[in-house]
């Protein structure tokens, strides 16, 4: 198997759309080598703990509506494309995403990390929730099969609050600041929302040479 790790923020429509292009080429090929792992990037690592207003996040990002709409114009039409949905008005609030990455990684100890990142990002583009909210959080790990009420209580605690920052911390050393960010084999990094017939190239290149290192005796 090849590991495949994902940098990503729940907040980030690319990260979105790129997961769901990654996703398709997945399904056409039902035999794929990626072992997947999610890994914590905060797109706004100094938003306050409680998040923000959006309408009040977008005009400090982006200086007003009018702007921040031209500016996700991009982000709606390649989703679309992608089959997906995005419900920007119905977000009213810009989370920190601290808790949603604590939630990832209790996710992965289950083996359940990429049903919760596939919740969490629906949650917040399709059904305007706040996922900086414990309750939200909880309700998701519960869909997950994960135990709710203990999601609560950790989170209502300092559980791995470092360890995410640490993470986090980490990928910007190895030089990541955007997502995604997939990092094949621990060696070749593909950033943005790439295409699935990039991912089915990708896919099919590491067969091949899984299949001819059989041929010939092994992989070097």
């Amino acid at each position: 198997m090849i590991k495949l790790d994902i940098f990503s923020d729940p907040i980030c429509p690319w990260c979105y759309i790129g997961k769901t292009r990654l996703d398709r080429a997945l399904e056409q090929r039902p035999g794929h080598p990626f072992t997947i792992e999610w890994h914590p990037f905060q797109l706004n690592p100094d938003m306050p703990r409680e998040g923000m207003d959006r309408r009040a996040y977008l005009e400090a990002k982006f200086g007003g509506r009018e702007a921040a709409v031209k500016a996700y114009m991009p982000v709606v039409e390649h989703a679309a494309q992608a089959g997906l949905t995005i419900d920007f008005e119905a977000i009213a609030r810009t989370p920190n995403t601290m808790d949603a990455h604590r939630l990832i990684h209790w996710a992965g100890i289950e083996g359940r990390q990429t049903f919760v990142v596939s919740a969490l990002f629906r949650a917040y583009f399709t059904e305007g929730r706040d996922i900086g909210d414990a309750e939200v959080l909880a309700d998701i790990a519960d869909s997950a099969g994960m135990d709710a009420a203990m999601i609560q209580r950790l989170l209502a605690s300092d559980a791995d609050l470092q360890e995410i920052r640490e993470r986090d911390a980490a990928a910007r050393e190895m030089g990541i600041n955007s997502v995604p960010t997939f990092l094949v084999n621990r060696q070749h990094a593909v950033p943005g929302a790439q295409a699935t017939d990039l991912w089915l190239k990708v896919i099919d290149e590491i067969a091949g040479q899984v299949q001819a290192g059989g041929e010939h005796g092994g992989m070097m």
